[in-house]
């Protein structure tokens, strides 16, 4: 990476959710904050800041990352998928998050979006993936409302559902949840 100014703005292109961006970022901005206030991707969330609590959780390049331990020149090039991204089309909701929906896994949504691209990735990667491997998964995220019991049922449900082919998180149909 080449020396940088810090005191002058760089353009930063990527692929977000789809679509090709460019944005200009100074050499120290967190990507959190590029995809929040230069790009309007709000549903990324900063909490602690140091990438420990897991609400700015996005994919970068299908894995997720914490956004806010890189900065946003890093992501020159990258392909970056945030909650934003998970629906399959306008009005409709993914299969995971269709599954928070009728499980009530969300109570003040704080968390919600890191949790939802880690659990997207990890089923997408493991769609046989049991209560043990989910519960690692959301070992990496702090939620402070609903004690992890309904998100845990979400994630078992919404994996159900996906092995069973009713519908992935990635821009096919699926069909509408049942209320637990």
């Amino acid at each position: 990476m080449p020396r940088l100014n810090a005191g002058q703005h760089y353009p930063v292109t990527l692929t977000l959710n789809g679509s090709r961006v460019t944005a200009e970022a100074e050499p120290r901005m967190l990507l959190c904050d590029f995809l929040r206030h230069m790009l309007g991707a709000t549903g990324t969330h900063v909490g602690c800041e140091h990438g420990v609590c897991g609400a700015c959780t996005v994919q970068i390049d299908g894995v997720p990352a914490r956004s806010c331990l890189m900065l946003a020149g890093q992501a020159d090039g990258a392909e970056i998928r945030t909650v934003e991204g998970l629906a399959p089309a306008p009005g409709q909701l993914s299969v995971l998050q269709q599954a928070f929906r009728d499980h009530f896994a969300l109570q003040c949504g704080f968390c919600t979006p890191g949790i939802l691209m880690s659990l997207d990735a990890w089923l997408r990667d493991h769609p046989d993936a049991g209560e043990t491997e989910l519960r690692a998964v959301l070992a990496g995220h702090l939620c402070r409302c609903t004690g992890y019991a309904p998100i845990l049922r979400a994630a078992l449900a919404a994996a159900r559902r996906l092995r069973a082919g009713q519908g992935d998180d990635h821009g096919k149909e699926h069909g509408e949840g049942q209320h637990a």
